[in-house]
């Protein structure tokens, strides 16, 4: 192929051209995808920290009752007003107070906001975590700072285990209790678990750590479940809880595992049981009744004939000296007032009439005077009396 100049010169023309073109539109590319793109939001440009030099939290101490202060530091570095909100969380949460919860800062200005923590008179000793945040005015800014609180004083650790109660669900069991923290530290609990029946241990279930963390005066509810209780057996469960510190506690309950068909069999067992008894004794008692009913009286000493004979002879001695004796005391008046007379007309001849007399009286019969005197009654004295004083009578007029 011929070399033609004409056509050379205008291929080089044309590259030249196309190379004077391009980074010229490369150049005016950019400015007009700058343009046509959205503006981007500018940074809010404040801050909030400590104050002091490289402080990242707050660090207070003190015991119960004391008041706590610290500074906060705001730096507002734009060039219209900042305003921010300011509040407590965490464990100090109700303890923080501010001078004003809204603080406005000027443009360029840093602000220092003063703060108070208050420790309560009942806190407890130990470490009370919590934090300051700090809300500004734009949407999405926020800044939390870490409050790290320690309240001093001496820690008593006091764990007690109450309310223990087991329950039957199905064909298993349901241990009831409540923890609470008697002292003034946070607790992390452990727990161990025995149950002891009648003829040997049923339960054992070593110490474990429970996931609850009992803060200073709180309660925890809790369950342990036991899968395979027994079906008839007297059982004494007993939960001993512990912790690090040393505090320790413990608490039986008694749960009793009985069918409803065996309660039913041994509650008709003691009614019957009862009943029994009672009949026997009742039957006890009617035949001790009968016998004492039917039984004759004892006889006594039956009187013999001679007894009769004797207590007749006595009974009528008695009853003839009673009316003798009336009849001797008219006698003997009558008789002492013819004595008188005779002893007064006649002196002597009567003398050997009265040596009868008295010779008759000691003729008595000696049965009848010791009758009259073994009988101790006034009527036989008398009956004694009347008759040796008629015989004396009779042996005078003889």
């Amino acid at each position: 192929m011929p070399f033609r100049p004409r056509t050379a010169a205008a291929g080089a023309a044309l590259a030249v051209a196309a190379v004077l073109l391009c980074p010229a539109e490369a150049e005016a590319g950019p400015p007009a995808a700058a343009r046509a793109g959205p503006p981007t939001a500018a940074a809010p440009g404040w801050s909030a920290a400590p104050t002091g030099a490289a402080r990242t939290a707050f660090y207070l101490e003190g015991p119960p009752g004391a008041a706590l202060t610290d500074r906060l530091a705001v730096r507002n570095p734009t060039g219209r007003p900042l305003t921010v909100r300011l509040a407590g969380d965490g464990g100090v949460d109700g303890w923080l107070a501010f001078g004003t919860p809204e603080v406005t800062v000027p443009p360029r200005t840093q602000a220092s906001v003063p703060f108070t923590v208050t420790v309560p008179d009942t806190a407890a000793p130990g470490g009370r975590p919590g934090g300051l945040t700090v809300t500004g005015t734009t949407p999405g800014a926020r800044t939390r700072i870490p409050i790290r609180l320690r309240v001093t004083g001496p820690a008593l650790s006091a764990l007690t285990v109450e309310q223990v109660s087991v329950t039957r669900r199905g064909s298993a069991a349901l241990i009831h209790y409540t923890l609470v923290n008697r002292g003034n530290t946070a607790l992390r609990p452990r727990l161990e678990v025995r149950a002891d029946g009648l003829f040997g241990p049923l339960l054992r279930r070593p110490v474990r750590t429970l996931p609850d963390v009992l803060p200073p005066g709180a309660r925890a509810d809790r369950t342990e479940t036991w899968p395979d209780p027994p079906a008839l057996d007297a059982v004494d469960v007993r939960l001993t809880a512990t912790v690090a510190a040393g505090a320790r506690d413990s608490a039986t309950a008694r749960y009793t595992a009985a069918p409803w068909g065996a309660g039913v069999a041994l509650l008709l067992l003691a009614a019957g049981g009862g009943g029994w008894a009672v009949m026997r004794r009742r039957r006890r008692a009617g035949r001790e009744g009968r016998a004492d009913g039917d039984a004759p009286d004892r006889p006594g000493p039956q009187p013999t004939d001679g007894t009769r004979r004797t207590s007749a002879t006595t009974s009528g001695r008695e009853t003839s000296g009673i009316e003798g004796t009336k009849e001797a005391q008219g006698t003997q008046g009558t008789q002492g007032a013819q004595g008188n007379a005779s002893t007064a007309v006649a002196p002597a001849a009567d003398a050997p009439k009265a040596n009868g007399a008295k010779a008759n009286r000691a003729k008595a019969p000696a049965g009848e005077t010791v009758r009259g005197t073994a009988t101790r009654g006034t009527a036989t004295r008398g009956a004694t009396d009347t008759t040796t004083v008629a015989r004396t009578g009779s042996g005078v007029r003889g």
